[in-house]
């Protein structure tokens, strides 16, 4: 198992190698090294004590729900399969039945002998032998006809269940009844207690699923959402789950996910887990899938692959129309900053219809003025406005909003420089969907390390910037730098809203000078009903602190002080709740998506 590992991850270096270099190989290697040593111990502590469990055996619910786990069998290893179903015996909820449908072909007669063995104990067990290997669609279908259960659980033929999985999923249909129910999971090798990651995942997140298949395992469903869905579709195979999942959640009216580790996805040499370019072929099914759900909900677009050989991918929508974009930039004093930052959108920006309104703060330079005189001369698109009121960023912005006339409106910091040439395409595409408020970009410091990657609240003291530091090129946690996804806020150094839902909620919140403006306007969006999106590719840098400083003065450091007390107080619900975007089990100290030893799983429920 060691060495199938080993041949594994030798071919990852190599692949990754080829296609990023050797700096980008090393960062990614040292992540993995880091991740490996944090979650290596925690994953030895029982998530539940055995007196937990017993009195979890013990415990009767309002309703007997019927739990069908269907597990499609090819050629499985024998102890692989003893351990699997071992594993659903051992299930602390006894309302279960385990569907098995075998495509095993006629050198691996041993599948259909212990599957007999272990129906033969337990009458909750069903197994029917395939004349011939219809796939894993197909099979999993076959193990779906034996399935008469109220709910769906998916368990793949080499993998295994936590004890109180379905216990646990049993309480959370209790408590919120929801239809559709996923889990945490962790990878191992030989034993759960020696998993060396966990994938502690967000709430349910449409662009993000859209995205990648985050939420994989433990998938468990209402049998009426696969009737409203459809069976699982051949043309998917190899990514046929991610094909499944976006069916379902299209379908379901409450979805939940249970933020503990209850499923162990055994990675090995043939498996995904344990080296997913041995199935290059489940990248081409994996964008098939995306493909369908935007033929299904209407959404004109093409689908590729993210990142080589990985099963992330990128979904560049078709931004309808020529909107205009109004870029909105704040400024005082700096010349060479707003200077380096309009060169860059001139010289690089493709999107055509665009607008650039300038705030002018209290600045005093003659060669700024001369500058905002040329602009103006030389652009019939830039024009400057002036504000005379003390620095409070938020009013400043609020101010220039009015004399914006686009579609769409472009909080840009003046310290920004433009990367990619198509980033306000690959920001207008999300923001023009109806269920988008606000849409953020990847922002690198200087020296190539990410600055912002998105925003996540309670990170730090209020907010943070989770992958913070990461170098250019690396894949952050389970992936999470290479695709765009939902989170709970962006950074206004550049964020990208429709003008009408800015002006549904009224701006930025003048009481916020400073600091918390764009999260606070970020939760008022999403309190408003919409989704906010950060893309990793709509590229820029960012000289973070350069424009107004530090807060390294007396007067600076309240205002900040008072500027976190406010942010508290409104958001005090959603501080306590936790950011549904990241995941209790992870570190609010730092921002590297680390376990948090001190919390917990138990603390997590």
């Amino acid at each position: 198992m060691q060495s199938a590992r080993a041949i594994g991850l030798v071919r990852k270096g190599i692949s990754s190698l080829r296609t990023n270099g050797w700096r980008i190989t090393w960062r990614k290697a040292v992540a993995l090294l880091r991740a490996t040593d944090n979650y290596r111990p925690i994953a030895r502590q029982p998530l539940f004590s055995e007196a937990e469990l017993a009195e979890q055996r013990r415990h009767v619910f309002p309703r007997d729900i019927r739990f069908s786990i269907i597990v499609p069998l090819y050629n499985t290893p024998e102890r692989f399969l003893r351990e699997m179903m071992d594993s659903v015996l051992a299930q602390t909820y006894g309302g279960w039945q385990l569907c098995l449908a075998d495509g095993s072909d006629g050198e691996h007669g041993y599948v259909a002998s212990v599957c007999r063995e272990y129906m033969a104990a337990d009458s909750r067990i069903r197994y029917r032998k395939l004349p011939q290997n219809l796939g894993i669609s197909g099979n999993t279908n076959a193990a779906l006809a034996l399935a008469d259960g109220e709910y769906i659980a998916l368990l793949d033929h080499d993998d295994l269940l936590h004890p109180a999985a379905l216990y646990e999923v049993m309480r959370s249909i209790e408590r919120t009844g929801a239809d559709f129910i996923y889990t945490d999971e962790s990878i191992f090798h030989k034993d759960p207690r020696d998993a060396y990651i966990a994938h502690c995942k967000p709430a349910f997140a449409p662009d993000t699923l859209r995205s990648n298949n985050y939420i994989c395992h433990l998938t468990v469903f209402q049998r009426s959402l696969l009737d409203e869905a459809g069976l699982f579709d051949p043309e998917c195979d190899g990514s046929q789950d991610h094909d499944m999942v976006l069916r379902l959640t299209e379908k379901a009216r409450r979805v939940a996910h249970i933020p503990e580790v209850l499923y162990y996805w055994r990675a090995h040499g043939g498996s995904v887990a344990g080296s997913p370019d041995t199935k290059p072929y489940v990248v081409d099914a994996g964008v098939r899938a995306v493909e369908k759900q935007l033929r299904r909900l209407g959404l004109a677009g093409t689908v590729a692959p993210a990142a080589p050989e990985q099963t992330v991918y990128r979904i560049r929508y078709a931004v309808q129309g020529s909107p205009k974009v109004s870029i909105l930039i704040p400024n005082y004093e700096h010349l060479d900053d707003l200077r380096a930052c309009l060169t860059s959108i001139f010289e690089k920006t493709t999107w055509p219809n665009y607008e650039i309104v300038i705030v002018e703060n209290n600045s005093t330079s003659p060669a700024l003025f001369a500058y905002y005189e040329a602009l103006q001369q030389g652009h019939d698109n830039v024009r400057v406005v002036t504000w005379e009121g003390a620095f409070n960023y938020s009013a400043i912005n609020n101010f220039g909003a009015r004399y914006c006339t686009g579609d769409y409106l472009l909080l840009l910091n003046n310290d920004t420089v433009v990367i990619t040439p198509d980033w306000l395409q690959e920001m207008l595409m999300f923001a023009q969907r109806g269920d988008v408020g606000a849409v953020g970009a990847m922002l690198y410091y200087a020296d190539g390390t990410v600055q912002h990657a998105g925003v996540t609240v309670g990170l730090g003291s209020v907010a943070g910037h989770p992958n913070r530091y990461v170098r250019r090129g690396g894949s952050g946690y389970f992936g999470r730098l290479l695709y765009a996804q939902n989170l709970s806020a962006v950074t206004g150094a550049c964020l990208l809203m429709p003008r009408a839902v800015w002006d549904a909620v009224g701006g930025l919140d003048e009481g916020y000078a400073l600091a918390y403006n764009d999260v606070d306007l970020c939760l008022r969006i999403r309190e408003a009903g919409y989704l906010i999106v950060w893309t990793p590719h709509a590229e820029l840098y960012h000289c973070e602190y350069k424009s107004r400083g530090l807060d390294d003065t007396p007067e600076k450091r309240q205002r900040h002080l008072d500027e976190v007390r406010r942010f508290r107080t409104r958001w005090a619900k959603v501080l306590e709740d936790g950011d549904p975007y990241y995941n209790p089990n992870l570190s609010t100290a730092g921002e590297d998506y680390f376990f948090n030893p001190t919390v917990g799983q138990y603390d997590a429920r």
